[in-house]
């Protein structure tokens, strides 16, 4: 599952060290990807991007 900056960490999960520089990385493609099918999904409508983010499926 993947998961943004802004979720909680996982239980099984410890977040307490900054990120590393290739988890840098990772994250500024998958957000810079996320962004282009954003793009793509509203063209050619005058309507601002917006990135779809799930929720969670309830259990």
């Amino acid at each position: 599952m993947n998961r943004d900056r802004k979720d909680p960490p996982a239980p099984d999960e410890y977040r307490d060290a900054p990120e590393t520089p290739h988890e840098r990385q990772k994250r500024k493609q998958r957000e810079s990807e996320n962004q282009d099918e954003s793009l793509e999904e509203t063209f050619p409508a005058s309507d601002p991007v917006s990135p779809f983010v799930p929720a969670k499926a309830p259990d």
